[in-house]
């Protein structure tokens, strides 16, 4: 095989492993992405040495998973895992072995996940250690559980999810044993933290071929396990003339196709978009889904409450939810309705979420151009214009504060945004004309 060329800052670890006695070798990922003709992300080394002796070897030093014999190696701005050879005693809680003991490589190769994962390579003698049959399934185009599929995911039941996820990035199939034991197993994944399931979910999703993926859980029975709003989705109808593509399943599968490298947010509103449409659904004179906007950013807020999401995304991705039929009758809204829309602090993830969501269905984004056009036409000063009269001028008329406040300035935001007022004379000129004249506090009260 060709060499692998490992950075220089692995080079050394390796290095000063091998000169103080102890077997050191390029371990899992790196190896994989390497074989696949992949950039390996991360550069992990497996060694004979203790997490007690790695610290000794190295002056930068994290011990991340000491106890499991990990400890995080920095050499300058770059850090390296690097981890003892090792065998694990049995899985009590589905995520993290009740002890670990030290190992040969070989042994160290039976207790990884998948054969695609469970690779050396020896930088010294350029020799690829596979004792697990990684290099012929990458061959085959196959992820398989090392050992027994249903022990494996018995252990740590992550690994159901990531079988998915590996099978969906690299365009493999799984292997049928492991595919039986993820159909047999995929209840067991309800004892996974949701902080893990997120993470696995959001790497499908931002990865590259989130609707290969979505079809993945489905058929492993994992969607509805995981995301049960997700998988009511199939065989919900559609208006066919809106909708060529199909059911609601189907519509939402071609708008994950059309991701590309998506933030997050972005990525879990293209998915939840729709999810109020099984709940609203109703058929008379023709299939509607009133309100399934409201109802899907509610059921989005859920899921993304359910997997401890950022409250940040979480809002960001409700709102996005929420808003997204907004566009069909932009065109007829108000300027001032408009530009507020225009400016909404979402509305880069909105617009592009509009764009997956025509492109995924019927195709016409008459709309979508119309908002880059008045975009473009208004500027952000038009869209933003400083505000000409502020609560103290209002306090100087003799308003008192309070909810009238909010009332009047969100009033004069309107005029602003419609371009009818520009100058602090014409602001004060609308609020008396709208809300009554007053008098300043110095001069004794109100008017009459």
């Amino acid at each position: 095989m060709t060499e692998i060329r490992p950075p220089g800052g692995a080079l050394q670890i390796l290095g000063k492993l091998r000169d103080s006695g102890h077997r050191a070798l390029l371990a899992g990922g790196c190896v994989r992405d390497h074989l696949m003709g992949l950039t390996p992300g991360d550069w992990d080394i497996a060694t004979g040495a203790g997490p007690e002796e790695i610290m000794g070897l190295f002056e930068h030093t994290v011990p991340v998973g000491a106890k499991f014999g990990v400890v995080r190696v920095m050499v300058g701005d770059a850090s390296f895992e690097v981890a003892q050879f090792r065998t694990e005693g049995p899985y009590l809680d589905g995520r993290r072995p009740s002890e670990v003991k030290p190992a040969n490589e070989r042994e160290d190769a039976q207790r990884r996940d998948f054969t695609i994962n469970g690779m050396f390579f020896d930088p010294v003698a350029n020799e690829l250690l596979d004792y697990v049959g990684g290099r012929e399934d990458i061959e085959d185009r196959l992820i398989r559980a090392i050992g027994d599929p249903a022990g494996r995911f018995g252990e740590d039941h992550l690994r159901m999810l990531r079988a998915v996820r590996f099978a969906a990035r690299f365009g493999y199939e799984i292997e049928p044993e492991t595919l039986a034991a993820i159909n047999r197993c995929a209840r067991r994944i309800h004892r996974t933290s949701a902080e893990r399931k997120y993470g696995e979910l959001t790497a499908m999703l931002t990865g590259g071929r989130a609707d290969r993926a979505f079809e993945m859980l489905r058929e492993t029975g994992l969607l509805a396990e995981v995301l049960p709003e997700v998988a009511k989705m199939e065989g919900v109808a559609q208006p066919p003339d809106e909708h060529p593509e199909g059911d609601v399943w189907k519509h939402t599968i071609k708008a994950l196709a059309r991701l590309n490298a998506p933030a997050p947010a972005l990525a879990w509103a293209v998915l939840l978009h729709d999810a109020g449409k099984p709940e609203t659904f109703s058929e008379t004179d023709r299939i509607r889904f009133i309100n399934h906007a409201e109802a899907g950013a509610r059921i989005a807020e859920e899921i993304c409450g359910r997997l401890n999401m950022p409250v940040e995304e979480k809002r960001l991705i409700r709102d996005v939810v929420k808003s997204h039929m907004k566009f069909l009758d932009v065109e007829k809204l108000r300027e001032s309705t408009l530009k507020r829309f225009l400016r909404e602090p979402f509305f880069a993830e909105l617009l592009e979420l509009h764009r997956i969501d025509r492109l995924a269905s019927h195709g016409d984004l008459t709309a979508h151009r119309f908002c880059l056009d008045k975009r473009a036409e208004f500027g952000e000063e038009a869209l933003r214009p400083a505000r000409v009269l502020d609560g103290h001028a209002l306090a100087r008329m003799g308003f008192a504060p309070g909810p009238l406040f909010q009332e009047i300035l969100s009033a004069l935001d309107d005029e602003q945004l419609e371009g009818r007022v520009r100058s602090m004379e014409e602001a004060e000129a609308f609020v008396r004309r709208r809300f009554g004249a007053r008098l300043g506090p110095e001069e004794g009260g109100e008017a009459g």
